[in-house]
């Protein structure tokens, strides 16, 4: 019984973390098209912060323009 209490709690972090993963893409997609970039530089940002979470907001936020 503690085993499925374990797990149940594992698999609802880790669908947690796949709907941050999915809210941050979205939200760096829209950040992109609204700071005047084009959309293909936008679907470049959601397609890295989709395939490489951390490493891909961190490079974003180094390379977005203020």
């Amino acid at each position: 019984m503690e085993v499925f209490a374990v797990a149940s709690i594992v698999l609802l972090f880790i669908f947690g973390l796949f709907l941050l993963n999915i809210f941050t893409s979205i939200w760096a997609y829209r950040d992109a098209i609204s700071n005047g970039n084009s959309k293909e530089y936008a679907l470049l940002v959601l397609i890295g912060t989709l395939f490489f979470p951390v490493l891909g907001l961190i490079i974003y936020f180094f390379i977005r323009n203020d």
